[in-house]
């Protein structure tokens, strides 16, 4: 099993920064952590807040700052090949973090569909809709979007194979 990373943030486009980061290890435990905005960090949009239900008070309450939270992520993922379904935005939102850390990234981010067949890209949306079912997971949390993510690739890959 891959690990597969989910980050949460602020809103879309420019401004834009990390709220909550989330993975999912190989063995299905998941890791999930908020985090408290930078100075700088002003951008909030509404309707995101609406997708992932954080308050950004919360985030100041009970967020981590940024250098915890990327050294946990090099600690735990450290030369690993780490999976995301939203590449261009968990990438850039990513390096945003590890850049206001002070940090080097120490694992690789790659795009999930790297991992799938064709043949699984066709049935993906169907199996990711009962899987989520089936998990009853908090949807647009970062750690049990990751696990959500990951039990949809084993069974994708176990229907398709």
């Amino acid at each position: 099993m891959p690990f597969i990373i989910d980050v949460e943030a602020s809103g879309f486009g420019r401004g834009s920064y990390p709220i909550e980061v989330g993975f999912a290890r190989p063995d299905g435990s998941v890791f999930s952590c908020l985090i408290k905005p930078e100075p700088d960090w002003e951008h909030w949009d509404e309707s995101a807040e609406q997708v992932h239900g954080i308050p950004r008070t919360t985030l100041f309450e009970e967020g981590c700052c940024v250098r915890e939270v990327a050294q946990k992520l090099n600690e735990e993922l450290k030369g690993e090949v780490v999976y995301t379904d939203s590449w261009g935005f968990d990438s850039t939102w990513l390096s945003l973090l590890f850049y206001h850390a002070g940090l080097a990234q120490l694992f690789r981010l790659e795009t999930l569909s790297k991992l799938l067949s064709e043949k699984q890209i066709a049935i993906w949306g169907k199996v990711k809709q009962q899987v989520t079912l089936d998990l009853e997971i908090d949807r647009h949390r970062a750690g049990p979007d990751a696990r959500m993510l990951q039990r949809t690739f084993e069974v994708t890959a176990l229907a398709s194979s």
